[in-house]
């Protein structure tokens, strides 16, 4: 069982940046895939971000160029810098682990961020 702890979220001003935190335990850190998705209110949930533990990314397309994942493998820890915001990034924000032995997935409990003049 992983269990994630996400923090980080807020409110910010349009073009104002965040930087999200997930640290994660439970798991050998190497076996999981790390991610960000998020979820605006009546919008299905979506990836933002994803690093393996070899350090390879991808992005959605909607962030490419504005946010930065990063993971610490020796914290077991997991970022997604976040800049230039713009009031259509606004959403609850969790962290995913996937395990790549198990195919498992796992969910932080979400942290809200807000852009907003």
């Amino acid at each position: 069982q992983v269990q994630l702890v996400e923090s980080g979220g807020g409110l910010v001003q349009p073009g104002g940046s965040l930087r999200l935190s997930c640290v994660a335990s439970g798991s050998p850190f190497s076996m999981l895939v790390m991610g960000w998705y998020r979820q605006a209110p009546g919008k299905q949930r979506e990836l933002v971000a994803r690093i393996t533990s070899g350090q390879s990314t991808n992005y959605a397309d909607s962030v490419k160029g504005r946010f930065t994942i990063s993971r610490d493998n020796a914290k077991n820890m997991v970022y997604l810098q976040m800049n230039s915001l713009k009031p259509e990034d606004a959403a609850v924000y969790y962290c995913n682990a996937h395990s790549i032995y198990t195919k498992d997935d796992y969910w932080g409990q979400g942290t809200q961020v807000t852009v907003s003049s």
